[in-house]
């Protein structure tokens, strides 16, 4: 399993940075995806299917960690300054503005788009992996597709990867 984890971190990157919208947060994410793949590895993963299982353990660290940051900010108040840095330029407009709209779309239409358009997950593989029923994530993938199409400002939709029955 350990020596199958290079072939995954490629589209762990695009995961990252679509849920995160920053480099650098990415690769934090895709890191604590990494280290909590193998720590289970050792102990309690059976087999199946290695690409389901990292994205899972992803969306589920990304969960742990807005959570965490949310909590923290109550505890705080809101007078502490951005952290973050922005994303660094894009080589193409177009990416980069389907990457904003991507960004401002809600957390659950962001995680369904990106891992059914950009990674090819399957509706029922996505599915499994946000932990929500097929017909929830249909839902998710039709309202975040009319409002990327909406903050696009185009007639033509954006150039995403458009599935058929996927199930």
């Amino acid at each position: 399993m350990i020596e199958d984890l290079p072939n995954h971190v490629a589209g762990l990157r695009r995961y990252a940075l679509a849920l995160t919208a920053s480099r650098y947060e990415a690769e934090d994410l895709v890191q604590e995806t990494l280290t909590r793949a193998i720590g289970a590895a050792q102990g309690s993963w059976r087999g199946g299917n290695l690409r389901g299982w990292l994205f899972s353990i992803m969306h589920n660290a990304f969960i742990s960690g807005v959570r965490s940051r949310h909590a923290a900010e109550r505890a705080l108040g809101d007078g502490l300054p951005e952290v973050g840095q922005p994303p660094s330029q894009l080589d193409r407009l177009e990416v980069r503005d389907v990457l904003a709209a991507l960004s401002r779309l809600p957390e659950a239409q962001r995680a369904a788009l990106v891992l059914v358009a950009l990674e090819d997950f399957s509706y029922r593989e996505a599915a499994r992996v946000l932990e929500v029923p097929i017909g929830t994530l249909m839902s998710r993938l039709a309202r975040g597709r009319e409002a990327l199409r909406r903050a696009m400002d185009r007639d033509e939709p954006p150039r995403l990867h458009v599935v058929g029955d996927r199930q």
